[in-house]
């Protein structure tokens, strides 16, 4: 049985070009001896497509654009995830052979944490069919139904199904990949079978969704794996005999795989074709993929976050402040490798406590990444907003208020020049800083994307030490890299001074954040009280200001936006 995964990157609500790419992958699986063709979960209307769902028209396109994928599936057979409305709405799975709709499968399992929200419009499937497609019994279900050890994979085994095709738009955050591997090669065992996992690839909004498709044997043994972070192809030779010979020497399956006597959801069984379609198969390629590293299969995400977000809503050229600092080196070098230098703008903002070695450095930066470069002093702003506000401010100290106009002033050119020239405005602020409100609203949080609002300021250093081991030469100056972080709203100013050090400070941010834990926690674990009691002041103090925030990817666990969400309003606190 020769199957095809592609794992494409679609858009939520582009129906013409989801369809024209759909059509694209079936002749060319067709030509190469395909003999089922998986796409990922909702690959017609695009993944999430959240409250476009209770449109009528959004669902109607969506019908629409199934009909013709199905109309132009001769000689193939397709299984393809889309909207399925009768009564109640569905996330399901098209079952396509030889040009007709011959089956559909509803999602049983619908996830409601972290980024997912499908209770809110999918009513969840009740049968688990199975389907004999060339002689072979294959069982299809979607995404969240194969994270459970006793859910449709184990049912649709029990019925007889030697290949688990499970269609999936699993989203990106580091280190999701290997438990992704670790939990189907246990499916795959536990199960004696096949599973074939078939992942969106592409950004939408804050999510990025990493391809890295697999297909693995019945030993738990990798077949073959989709690229990460990119669209592929993934086509594999399964020896479904070999499925055969060890379930007749296994003791599991001669007892019966089930854990429980009952199965939970109705059984079909639908023979759909008992001899495949087509005979030709040419050779296939030797793949030879070797897995990123984490530095860069972050930096990979940030960059095709990046991209999708920029050229989905139609934005040619991006613009971003820099200070000559290390966390707006990071997003210039991200956008010039996601959009291209010609398409990426630097604003070098000086004022009278900006360094002269941040002035050089942003220079130097704009230099190498080859991208252009305007200067617009903000000196004589400052001082028009001094005389303005000289009869209130009377009688009182300058103070953190002074220092916030600077980064006001700059965002206001900044957005002058995106209302101007079209250019989308990327911010530079890191998790570190978004977690504390060391950022001024309405100053450098002001903008369009901000690309490293998930990415700590530890990781930020990280990773601008692999983009420099990509260019054989120093992109990023080194001297950015070495020199104490500092936001030059004030002489002599230092994170330091505000927060406490980035090596300690994020750490107790992951595990605030990301892992709920409590202040009691981290006493009992040996760190500093008054440290870790101003950490989560800090954090909870701030949640008004993440809330107006722009979206940015997603690379972590849990990151601020559709994975957290806490009230403004609330006097818990611990």
């Amino acid at each position: 049985m020769r199957i095809g995964m592609a794992q494409i990157n679609v858009t939520v609500g582009d129906f013409a070009g989801n369809k024209k790419k759909i059509l694209k992958t079936i002749r060319e699986a067709k030509s190469l001896g395909v003999d089922i063709l998986t796409f990922p979960e909702l690959a017609i209307c695009g993944y999430p497509p959240e409250d476009l769902l209770f449109k009528a028209q959004f669902i109607e396109e969506n019908r629409q654009s199934l009909r013709k994928i199905v109309n132009s599936s001769s000689g193939i057979n397709i299984i393809v995830g889309f909207v399925d409305f009768s009564k109640d709405m569905y996330n399901a799975a098209a079952v396509i052979h030889d040009g007709k709709l011959v089956g559909v499968y509803r999602k049983i399992y619908l996830p409601n944490y972290g980024v997912f929200d499908e209770k809110r419009y999918f009513r969840a499937g009740s049968e688990c069919p199975i389907y004999m497609i060339g002689g072979v019994s294959v069982g299809v279900n979607i995404c969240e139904d194969i994270w459970y050890e006793d859910g449709p994979t184990k049912d649709q085994v029990d019925s007889g199904a030697e290949i688990i095709m499970n269609i999936s738009a699993s989203p990106y955050h580091f280190g999701k990949g290997k438990i992704r591997e670790k939990m189907l090669s246990d499916r795959a065992v536990n199960n004696v079978s096949f599973v074939a996992f078939n992942n969106l690839v592409g950004g939408q909004d804050e999510l990025v969704f990493d391809g890295n498709s697999l297909i693995v044997d019945h030993q738990g043994q990798l077949i073959a794996r989709g690229k990460q972070l990119e669209e592929d192809l993934l086509i594999a030779d399964l020896d479904v005999a070999a499925v055969r010979c060890a379930r007749l020497s296994d003791l599991r399956c001669k007892k019966g795989l089930s854990y429980s006597k009952d199965n939970q959801w109705r059984n079909t069984k639908l023979v759909i074709s008992k001899v495949q379609l087509g005979s030709f198969k040419p050779s296939l390629p030797k793949r030879k993929l070797k897995l990123l590293s984490l530095n860069a299969e972050i930096y990979d995400a940030l960059v095709l976050g990046t991209h999708d977000y920029v050229v989905k809503n139609n934005f040619q050229k991006v613009v971003i402040g820099l200070s000559g600092g290390i966390d707006s080196s990071l997003v210039a070098a991200v956008a010039v490798d996601a959009l291209g230098k010609n398409n990426v703008i630097g604003v070098s903002m000086p004022s009278r406590y900006s360094s002269a070695g941040g002035i050089l450095d942003a220079q130097l930066l704009a230099h190498n990444l080859g991208i252009r470069l305007q200067t617009i002093p903000i000196e004589k702003a400052f001082e028009a907003y001094f005389e303005i506000l000289a009869d209130t401010f009377r009688d009182t100290s300058p103070d953190v208020t002074e220092e916030n106009i600077q980064a006001r002033i700059r965002g206001n050119i900044l957005m002058a020049l995106s209302n101007k020239f079209g250019w989308l405005v990327l911010t530079t602020g890191n998790k570190s800083e978004m977690a504390t409100g060391y950022t001024t609203l309405y100053g450098d949080m002001a903008g369009g994307f901000a690309v490293i609002k998930d990415v700590p300021k530890t990781m930020v250093y990280k990773l601008v030490k692999y983009r420099n081991t990509l260019a054989g030469n120093e992109i990023v100056p080194i001297s950015v890299i070495n020199r104490e972080p500092s936001a030059e709203l004030r002489f002599q100013q230092k994170d330091i001074n505000n927060l406490p050090s980035y090596d300690l400070l994020d750490p107790i941010i992951t595990a605030y954040v990301e892992k709920d834990r409590s202040l009691e926690q981290f006493i009992s674990s040996g760190i500093d009280e008054d440290i870790a009691r101003r950490v989560i002041r800090l954090v909870d103090a701030s949640e008004y200001k993440r809330r107006q925030s722009p979206p940015g990817v997603k690379i972590t666990p849990k990151a601020f936006g559709r994975d957290r969400r806490l009230p403004i309003t609330n006097r818990f606190k611990g």
